[in-house]
């Protein structure tokens, strides 16, 4: 089956266009993937939000004077359509040239194109170098599942038969692992991030979710239908209380994304961690 993004820049090689040109922005399904996992745009267990972050975002001023920012963007996970990541790229590179008399219309202009491309309201906020540079890096709360010995023989698709629980106590807690790889489905090229687990269920053994995660070392999806399909498995698995699965992914191209799933209406932060 033809993937979705065939039709995209990515892969290709593509002219960069340095005026102002919205219609680079390609639209790619959400109905296909969520299909794969058996969800409907009605079924969608998780709410949440995919926030990408560019760090290459820049414009001139009225008077030719360039200027560089950060950029943050919020994509409502039920919105109908992903931004492909390559014309993302396109389009924002297609500011460079372009002249805005502040920094209000430049976030009034991607917000209108963005949430046109996804089919929902997409949140803006343009922020300063300095203003991100004094937030810091992120440190995890919870506890790092990489140092726990795990046998692993098997890289080609994410294996949910590995996850499994050590009590049915009912626990609350958060694990993490740095440890999370996976391929793009068009390109190949390898997609590095960090895996957050946060629920309230049984107790989930820790080694279990380690072998789970490295299990999608050679899985070719995208980062957002990756976090969807871990939070799926882990549902089936524990019937939690509580359910939120995050990754933060590395950012290539200029852009990271981050997709956040969870059965709470939670108040995410958008801090980098120390590889973004």
């Amino acid at each position: 089956m033809q993937h979705p993004a065939e039709h995209s820049p990515l892969g290709k090689s593509s002219e960069y266009v340095s005026s102002y040109s919205p219609e680079l922005l390609f639209p790619i399904s959400r109905t296909t993937k969520w299909a794969e996992l058996g969800l409907t745009a009605s079924t969608l267990p998780y709410q949440g939000v995919d926030y990408w972050n560019c760090y290459e975002l820049s414009w001139l001023t009225p008077s030719g004077k360039p200027v560089v920012a950060i950029g943050e963007f919020a994509i409502p996970a039920d919105s109908p359509n992903i931004i492909e990541s390559k014309s993302f790229k396109l389009y924002l590179n297609s500011l460079n040239q372009s002249a805005y008399a502040s920094q209000a219309e430049v976030e009034q202009v991607l917000a209108r194109d963005l949430s046109a491309c996804a089919g929902k309201p997409v949140m803006v906020r343009v922020r300063s170098l300095d203003e991100v540079a004094a937030e810091g890096v992120a440190v995890l709360a919870g506890r790092c599942v990489d140092g726990l010995d795990i046998v692993v023989s098997d890289y080609a698709h994410p294996r949910p038969e590995l996850l499994r629980c050590v009590s049915e106590q009912i626990v609350e807690e958060t694990l993490y692992s740095h440890l999370l790889k996976s391929n793009c489905p068009v390109t190949g090229q390898p997609d590095w991030g960090t895996l957050v687990v946060e629920y309230q269920g049984p107790q989930l053994d820790a080694a279990s979710l380690l072998a789970y995660v490295v299990s999608f070392r050679q899985h070719q999806d995208f980062h957002e239908q990756c976090v969807e399909r871990v939070f799926l498995d882990l549902q089936r698995l524990l019937k939690p209380q509580k359910l939120t699965v995050y990754a933060r992914y590395v950012r290539r191209g200029g852009l990271d994304i981050n997709p956040y799933r969870s059965t709470e209406a939670v108040v995410t932060d958008n801090q980098r961690l120390v590889r973004q």
